[in-house]
């Protein structure tokens, strides 16, 4: 069973109070997937979120013409899984562990229910989430222009303005 304490160990839910872990603690339970597991499938419906305690996991998206490409990669404090927190909930990436990982699954019926019953919960839930969701698309921003760079490009340094008078500003 997951605890309380167990949770606080985990830098992205240092913003919540004891109870809220208390609280996200009946929501989780412990497990383990072997390297090579699809965790999350691009476009099936999300139920679910973890939290990594060991191992990685990358996050991959299917990209015409290039198969599935790798987005960013997950370790040991990072929560997996956002999806399920916005309609259509449908996993908008997909995922796969690339080593032995050890994570804290939470079921998001679960989640959703207590959000719902307790609404400081539910607002401490959801900047969790936009933080990670923040995180995420400045990762993937990084990783898409990493990916289409041309090869031929280098770092462009803007010219100095001049002044009216062609001196520098």
């Amino acid at each position: 069973m997951t605890t309380a304490e167990e949770l606080s160990a985990f830098a992205p839910l240092a913003a919540l109070d004891r109870a809220h872990l208390d609280t996200l603690a009946r929501a989780g339970h412990d497990v383990r997937y072997p390297p090579g597991r699809r965790l999350i499938v691009e476009g099936q419906r999300a139920d679910r979120c973890w939290m990594i305690c060991s191992g990685r996991v990358v996050l991959d998206a299917a990209v015409p013409g290039r198969g599935d490409v790798v987005v960013q990669t997950l370790g040991p404090g990072d929560l997996l899984g956002w999806s399920w927190a916005v309609p259509p909930y449908r996993w908008h990436f997909g995922a796969i562990t690339t080593e032995p990982v050890q994570a804290i699954e939470f079921d998001s019926a679960r989640l959703s229910e207590f959000a719902d019953a307790d609404p400081r919960f539910g607002h401490a839930l959801t900047l969790l989430l936009f933080e990670v969701l923040a995180e995420r698309l400045q990762a993937t921003r990084a990783r898409l222009l990493d990916l289409y760079r041309n090869p031929g490009e280098t770092c462009f340094v803007a010219p100095a303005r001049l002044g009216p008078y062609g001196g520098q500003q």
